[in-house]
């Protein structure tokens, strides 16, 4: 049987933690800040988690993660 295909697209933004999470990089931030406020960008300092339902998706196309 072949090896299955990772995603190219999920292997660039979701890495695993040392606790078996996966983590992203929050959207938002690459340009046009003027327009957004503080406390927003503040928040999209922070490491995203993907949530238990999505998990499951995610986990799919990163066979060898």
């Amino acid at each position: 049987m072949p090896k299955m295909k990772s995603h190219s697209g999920a292997k660039k933004r979701f890495s695993y933690t040392a606790g078996g999470k996966l983590a992203y990089r929050k959207v938002g931030r690459a340009h046009i800040m003027v327009g957004k406020n503080a406390k927003r960008t503040r928040r999209m300092r922070k490491t995203g988690y993907v949530s238990p339902t999505l998990m499951d998706q995610i986990k799919r196309m990163l066979p060898y993660a």
